[in-house]
């Protein structure tokens, strides 16, 4: 790379003010030219363009229908230059809006070979300036938070909230004005916007459980981590965060293509044992709760952030890196690539190998060729893998059934793609386990595309972790189930799914201690994971430590309200603990939102039994036998029922009709607080057996 181009690609933090001319194209061609001369005029008029000129600091970018000005001396510079444009154009014919923002700046050249300027400094001033109207001067919260320790600003400054914008993004916007300058209606764009929980029952289930990205309810929570994030957490010395790539121009951008890169990375070099990296998961949220890759970096306590831009034009792929140093956001390696998009695995390789050099990481053989493995050399079928994670990545039912579509399109491209078969594998688990399906339908084929990924390549953590998760919960093959899962740690110990499911295992063999040290490993890869957060909860409720579990609950469910699964936990640690109405009022909130989710109407009526209230309680066991005839309603669920209602023999009857049809529930009887009362009944022991366990000692 020139001289040139590395001095391009270094950060820098700039504040950026986005101006455009409201209803440009509406105007004639004349009357577009006196516009933009004249707001030329005016940008160029204002006490802050003319100081930062002088200065040699200040970039301008014209953008056809406005221009792109970047500050470098204050947050303060493009709010003021803002005000004096907004009173100056108060007797103009036509009317601008304006968005400012905070963040790191890339001067870059396109694949054009023109100056450009790309980051999230510049993405997030564009967004937030495109929710406004005529007359708006529109700030990101971060800014906002800059200004808003001022005096002279903080009256003007009016706190809008969150809203979804294009591409899904959440932004939270505050607006400036004074009755002088600015525009205090709100943006017509913003009307029935703002962020409120998802109530389809299609994300229910574990739903935003690893990689849904819900900042509902976040901030709050973000917040309070951020004040004991030094103190709390140790940063270990060999760790990156790899984020999501960023576009270069919004238009044509491939987010399927931005992620999939990222997830390559990680899953490359995760394979080195040496290194801990945070999930892509929680790297995407806390980087669109920060908007800076060096802060988002902090919050995942890791020493370095690989931030980087891409873009595909045609059959040629643009990609810009720069690996930073967290501790002073100083470059330890930067680099650009334009290839042909049929080289992107070279590139992929290249990126690999120089973050390991500049992290000193010291690798073996082994490892080197783990880290540079290629599962297929066809790039159209790594495509279409790509288009499978992104919408398994959506965890919905939808969202996996269309992710079989694009791994099996793959797989006729590509017959050996060990990866997409893995994908498969995990596919079908996914869709049993979260009872979309009868266990018996899609377990055995979770086994047949795990034994093919397996067969195929050997040293793949996916495959050994989804053939672990099959033996776990559908064979109740204990000690290969834990081989299995143990080999996809130790394959990759950064993953978080093989803590997760070997979480599961060590709890339902009653190691509830080390269960907990397992998933908390899991958590510190992955800390904005529902799912895995959700899990540390329902450890400490099966190690009966009801108080623990509760703290760590409701914090799960203030990070997603619309998570249900939190809620059925919470429950269930109300009704152990001596309290079922507090069960009740939280389930009875949740049952419609949730679209009567089978899970917590059958936890309703545990804790309907719990309170004492037997009628309800049989009320709900009917409505779950009537369901049952035109949809999964997984027998366990009943059985917990009776088991509140003292009706003992009604439980077993349930219990074994739930081992017949295989459930993905059943085993957790064994650490179960519910099953205590019927742990000295002989037909327990029986029903182990059948599930070739030990009874729980504690």
């Amino acid at each position: 790379m020139s001289n040139e181009l590395e001095k391009e690609a270094q950060l820098e933090i700039g504040h950026v003010l986005f101006i455009d001319i409201v209803a440009f194209s509406k105007l004639m061609v004349d009357e577009q030219s006196a516009a933009t001369q004249r707001l030329n005029q005016i940008v160029r008029s204002t006490e802050p363009y003319r100081a930062e000129e002088a200065a040699g600091t200040l970039i301008r970018l014209p953008t056809g229908d406005g221009v792109l000005l970047v500050f470098f001396s204050s947050p303060e510079a493009p709010a003021r230059c803002a005000v004096e444009i907004s009173r100056a154009l108060k007797t103009e014919s036509f009317g601008v809006r304006m968005g400012i923002h905070s963040g790191p700046i890339h001067k870059l050249r396109d694949l054009d070979d023109r100056a450009n300027l790309a980051g999230t400094g510049v993405n997030m001033a564009q967004r937030v300036m495109d929710c406004g109207d005529a007359g708006h001067i529109l700030l990101s919260r971060r800014i906002a938070e800059d200004l808003e320790h001022h005096s002279k600003w903080r009256p003007r400054l009016h706190h809008l909230g969150t809203f979804e914008v294009k591409h899904g993004a959440k932004i939270d916007i505050v607006s400036l004005h004074d009755g002088d300058v600015g525009n205090a209606a709100l943006p017509g764009k913003l009307k029935g916007k703002r962020v409120a929980a998802t109530s389809s029952k299609k994300w229910l289930i574990l739903g935003a459980a690893a990689i849904v990205v819900v900042i509902v309810s976040i901030t709050g929570w973000l917040v309070s981590e951020r004040r004991n994030a030094a103190s709390a957490v140790s940063v270990p010395e060999k760790s990156v965060a790899i984020l999501p790539f960023r576009p270069i121009s919004s238009q044509n951008r491939d987010e399927t293509l931005e992620n999939g890169m990222a997830d390559t990375l990680i899953a490359k070099l995760s394979t080195v044992s040496q290194i801990v990296i945070p999930s892509l998961t929680s790297a995407q949220k806390f980087l669109e709760q920060e908007h800076d890759p060096v802060a988002a970096a902090r919050l995942l306590h890791v020493r370095a952030v690989l931030d980087g831009t891409l873009q595909k034009a045609s059959d040629r792929i643009r990609v810009t890196v720069r690996l930073i140093n967290v501790a002073d956001g100083a470059s330890l390696w930067s680099n650009t690539f334009d290839e042909k998009f049929t080289d992107v695995f070279t590139v992929e390789d290249t990126i690999a190998q120089r973050v390991a050099t500049a992290l000193a990481l010291h690798l073996n053989a082994d490892q080197q060729q783990r880290m540079t493995k290629r599962y297929t050399q066809n790039a159209e079928a790594y495509q279409l893998y790509l288009r499978g994670r992104f919408y398994w990545n959506k965890y919905t039912e939808e969202g996996f059934r269309r992710s079989i579509e694009f791994y099996n399109q793959a797989i006729a491209l590509d017959p050996n793609y060990a990866l997409a078969y893995a994908g498969l594998a995990d596919t079908y688990i996914q869709l049993s386990e979260l009872n979309f399906a009868p266990p018996t339908e899609y377990f055995p084929k979770a086994k047949a595309y795990a034994a093919k990924a397996l067969a195929l390549e050997d040293n793949l953590p996916q495959s050994h972790v989804a053939m672990g998760t099959y033996l776990l919960f559908y064979e109740w093959n204990w000690a290969e189930a834990e081989k299995e899962l143990k080999r996809g740690i130790e394959l990759n110990p950064s993953y978080p799914d093989a803590r997760h499911f070997y979480n599961h295992y060590l709890e339902i063999q009653g190691r509830l201690n080390e269960a907990i040290a397992e998933i908390k490993r899991g958590l510190e890869l992955d800390p904005l994971s529902l799912i895995i957060n959700n899990e540390v909860a329902w450890a400490y409720y099966h190690a009966k430590r009801y108080d623990l579990a509760l703290q760590q609950i409701r914090k799960t469910a203030d990070m997603d309200p619309s998570f249900f699964l939190s809620y059925q936990i919470m429950a269930q640690v109300y009704e152990m603990s001596g309290n079922p109405q507090a069960a009740i009022e939280i389930l009875q909130k949740q049952l419609a939102p949730s679209g009567n989710w089978s899970w917590l109407v059958a936890e309703l009526g545990c804790a309907y039994a719990a309170a004492g209230d037997k009628p309800r309680a049989l009320d709900v066991i009917e409505e779950l036998k009537k369901r049952s005839t035109t949809e999964f309603i997984d027998p366990y669920l009943v059985a917990t029922i009776y088991v509140h209602l003292d009706d003992t023999d009604a439980a077993f009857a349930w219990l074994d009709k739930a081992i017949a049809e295989r459930s993905t529930n059943v085993p957790w009887c064994n650490v179960e607080p519910k099953f205590d009362r019927l742990r000295s009944d002989p037909r327990f022991d029986d029903l182990l057996r059948k599930m070739n366990l030990q009874k729980e000692t504690r």
